[in-house]
C-alpha cells in the first residue's frame, strides 16, 4: 500500500465556513483519513507533504476548455493542455470537439483518450460532436460515441442552426442517459461581428453581437428540453436575458444548468482598451456592466451552476491581425482560480468555500463524476493552494501555449503551489510538471 500524508494543511469547517488546520492521509490513490491538526500521525514509511498553511482543496474541475488537438497543435496540444490545466489546480477538465477532424468518431475519441493517458496525468474528458464536422446537417453516431468514452454531445464554437436538428439530438441523447452542451448563438445576427453590439462597438463603429444572439437559442432550446426531457446544458453564459430564461426554465422543472466564464464575471466592454488588443476579443464577447453583475448574482442564486475557463489558446501571430481579424478566445487554466479569489473572496462577496463548491463539488454533482469531495474512500485529486501570497499574471511564464489573456500585470493572490491526481503529484511550483503513473 502507498501511504501519504498532507500535514498542516487549512481545511473549511463545514459548519462554521472557517479554515481550520488538519492532516490528510491518503491510501493508494484515495482519501483514507482526516486528522485534527493538533494530532501527531504515525508518518513513518509514508510519503510526507508539508502543506505549511496552504489550503487542501478537492482538484479543481473545469468542464469547458479546449485542447486544439488533433488539427491546432501550433496552438494547443492536450499535453500541453494538460500541463497548464495542472498548473492551475484543474484535475478534471472536459475538452471539446471542435478540432480538425472534429471529435465526431469513435476514433477521434479514442485518440484524445489516449494522449491524455500519456500527458501529466490530468483527467480528460472528451466531448464529442452533436453533428457531423459540426456542420448541422447530420446527427453523429451518438451511441458509438459514448461507447467509445465521451460524455456528452456538443458543437461548442458553433451553434446548431435547426431547431428540428437540436430535438432530435436531444431525443438520442435521453435514450442514451447523455447530455446536450449547447454554444448558444444565432449565425443570422452575429455575422461580422467581433465584440458585443454596446459602448466600445459603438465608439469604434464596429458592427456588435446582441444579446439577443445568444438568448435566442437558449429560449429555445430549453423548450426542446422540456419537450425531451434531456439534461441540457448552457455553455458560457453572458447576457442578463439569457439567465432569465434559464431561471424559468429551472422554475418549472426542466432539466437545465449552465456555466459562466471568469472574463464574464469580472469584465464588461467597457474595460475594452482603446488600442482593440484582440486579446480581448472572446465568443461570447465581454458584455455590459448590466449583464456582468446579472452573471454575478446568477451563480450565486444558483441560476448559473458552475464556473469554467473557456481555455482557448492561439498563437501570438493569430491574435495580433487585430480586433475585426482576429480568433475569438482567451486561455484561462493558469489565472482563474486566483483571479475570482482575488476579486470576490478576499473582497468579502463570496466565501472560500461558495468559490470552491462552484469548481469542484458543482461541475461534479451537474455531470455525475466521481471528482469534487474529499471524502473518505473518494480519488484523492487534490489541490493545495496558497491564499496570502501575491503576484502578477504573467503569460510569459505559462505552460499553455496560449498568451492570449487580458489579465496581464494584474496582481493576484490565490495561486495553486501542487496539483495531485490519484494521491499522485503531477505538477509542483517547486518541481513543474511531474509525468503521470501512466508512464
Amino acid at each position: 500500500m502507498t501511504t501519504t500524508w498532507i500535514l498542516n494543511g487549512l481545511t473549511i469547517d463545514s459548519e462554521t465556513g472557517l479554515t481550520v488546520k488538519k492532516h490528510l492521509k491518503l491510501d493508494d490513490g484515495l482519501v483514507a483519513e482526516w486528522l485534527d491538526g493538533s494530532a501527531e500521525p504515525d508518518v513513518d514509511g509514508a510519503e510526507v507533504i508539508d502543506a505549511n498553511g496552504k489550503l487542501v482543496s478537492p482538484g479543481l474541475i473545469d468542464m469547458h476548455v479546449h485542447l486544439r488537438e488533433p488539427g491546432f497543435e501550433h496552438k494547443e496540444t492536450i499535453a500541453t493542455g494538460a500541463a497548464s490545466a495542472a498548473k492551475g489546480g484543474f484535475t478534471t477538465i472536459a475538452c471539446m470537439p471542435n478540432t480538425r477532424p472534429v471529435i465526431d468518431t469513435p476514433d477521434t475519441v479514442k485518440l484524445v483518450s489516449d494522449k491524455a493517458g500519456a500527458a501529466c496525468g490530468v483527467r480528460v474528458l472528451p466531448y464529442a460532436a452533436i453533428t457531423k464536422n459540426e456542420l448541422g446537417r447530420e446527427l453523429t453516431d451518438f451511441e458509438a460515441l459514448k461507447n467509445a468514452g465521451a460524455i456528452g454531445f456538443t458543437d461548442d464554437g458553433v451553434g446548431v442552426q435547426n431547431a428540428q436538428m437540436m430535438k432530435n439530438a436531444m431525443a438520442l441523447a435521453k435514450s442514451l442517459d447523455m447530455p446536450i452542451i449547447a454554444h448558444c448563438e444565432d449565425d443570422s445576427l452575429v455575422v461580422g461581428a467581433a465584440v458585443s453590439e454596446g459602448a466600445f462597438a459603438k465608439k469604434h463603429g464596429l458592427k456588435g453581437i446582441p444579446n439577443e444572439s445568444e438568448a435566442i437559442h437558449v429560449g429555445r432550446d430549453i423548450l426542446l428540453s422540456e419537450a425531451t426531457g434531456v439534461h441540457y446544458h448552457v455553455c458560457h453564459v453572458s447576457t442578463e436575458q439569457s439567465i432569465r430564461l434559464i431561471k424559468l426554465g429551472k422554475s418549472v422543472g426542466v432539466n437545465v444548468t449552465a456555466e459562466v466564464c471568469p472574463h464574464h464575471l469580472l469584465l464588461s466592454d467597457e474595460d475594452i482598451p482603446d488600442s482593440m488588443d484582440a486579446n480581448w476579443k472572446m465568443n461570447p464577447p465581454l458584455r455590459t456592466p448590466r449583464d456582468v453583475e446579472a452573471c454575478i448574482k446568477a451563480l450565486e442564486e444558483g441560476t448559473i451552476d458552475i464556473i469554467v475557463t473557456d481555455h482557448a489558446p492561439h498563437s501570438e501571430e493569430e491574435k495580433a491581425k487585430g480586433m475585426e481579424r482576429a480568433p475569438f478566445g482567451i486561455v484561462g487554466f493558469e489565472t482563474a482560480f486566483p483571479l475570482l479569489y482575488t476579486k470576490f473572496v478576499k473582497t468579502g462577496r463570496w466565501t472560500l468555500g461558495f468559490l470552491l463548491s462552484r469548481m469542484t463539488s458543482d461541475p461534479a454533482r451537474v455531470f455525475g463524476l466521481n471528482a469534487g469531495k474529499l471524502e473518505v474512500g473518494a480519488p484523492a485529486d487534490i489541490t493545495l493552494i496558497d491564499l496570502d501570497g501575491e503576484r502578477e499574471v504573467d503569460p510569459a511564464g505559462f505552460l499553455t501555449k496560449g498568451r492570449n489573456t487580458p489579465f496581464t500585470g494584474w496582481k493576484l493572490a490565490g495561486w495553486p503551489v501542487r496539483t495531485m491526481v490519484g494521491g499522485k503529484t503531477v505538477w509542483s511550483e517547486k518541481q513543474g510538471i511531474l509525468k503521470s503513473s501512466e508512464e
